[in-house]
């Protein structure tokens, strides 16, 4: 991969971390996208970006669950969809233009559709499902 190459895909990845890291503190930013973003350019653009990123917290807190078993806390899912929604919202009644209605309406159809239908939904207590009262199989 040439130089210029990699130079982009780490700026484009350091730009994704800082609105990342933005997203912790501002709740109308989505922090997983921007992370996510960051891993997979960092993953390209090189090694010693990719593990300093991966030993991270920031990563261990966020992305190490879904990329490892592809699955998410509901709560998570919740704190994605909500300000992505409410975003997408602000533009679907300012403005009346059919075109954008429909598109907005695909797009978040597509967005629920997918991160509760298509992403597994981990459970969040220690308790075995098959023994929800703490019993035992013995």
């Amino acid at each position: 991969m040439s130089f210029i190459k990699k130079f982009l895909i780490l700026s484009v990845g350091i730009i994704a971390l800082g609105l990342g890291i933005l997203g912790v503190f501002l709740p109308i930013l989505p922090t997983v996208p921007f992370l996510l973003l960051t891993s997979y350019c960092f993953v390209r653009g090189s090694d010693r970006f990719d593990d300093w990123f991966r030993k991270s917290n920031l990563y261990k807190k966020y992305l190490e669950d879904f990329i490892t078993h592809r699955r998410m806390a509901l709560k998570k899912k919740w704190m994605i969809l909500l300000p992505v929604s409410f975003c997408l919202a602000v533009p679907f009644f300012l403005f009346d233009i059919l075109a954008m209605r429909i598109g907005i309406l695909t797009l978040v159809i597509f967005k629920y559709s997918y991160f509760l239908f298509r992403i597994e939904t981990a459970n969040p207590s220690p308790i075995d499902p098959k023994y929800p009262c703490g019993e035992s199989a013995e």
